[in-house]
């Protein structure tokens, strides 16, 4: 992890927060797959070993159990792209990218918000940089 610091957390990247999107489908995936829900939440040890401080990793959860089709109703999804777009997000976190958004214009549009705004994208796999 210390090799994907150093090539793509830059001071610019730390000098804003850490966002961890948290997110399950449904709310039978919620209560039966919790040790998905466990793994998410440690992505937050993941963005303090790149150099962020805990107190500027914010979590966004409020859409476990709800299906990624559409934006329209999560508002976690929505609160998660303004971050991006207004600049404040260094970095982005979730367990699996792809699953941020299963819709494919709401992932595109978080994906080229993220490029205009040099925000890193974080999962299991590891650290993207969309600008580049």
């Amino acid at each position: 992890m210390s090799t994907e610091r150093h090539q793509k957390v830059t001071h610019d990247h730390l000098r804003r927060d850490a966002f961890l999107y948290v997110r399950q489908s449904s709310l039978r995936q919620v209560f039966e797959n919790t040790e998905s829900t466990k793994r998410q939440y440690a992505l937050r040890e993941r963005a303090v070993s790149l150099g962020w401080p805990i107190e500027r990793i914010h979590v966004i959860d409020t859409d476990l159990g709800l299906s990624g089709a559409s934006a329209e109703h999560r508002d976690g999804f929505q609160q998660l792209v303004s971050e991006v777009a207004i600049g404040h997000a260094g970095i982005v976190l979730g367990l699996e990218v792809s699953r941020l958004a299963r819709n494919n214009a709401d992932w595109h549009r978080l994906i080229e918000l993220a490029a205009l705004t040099h925000t890193l994208i974080l999962d299991e796999d590891g650290v993207y940089d969309q600008s580049c």
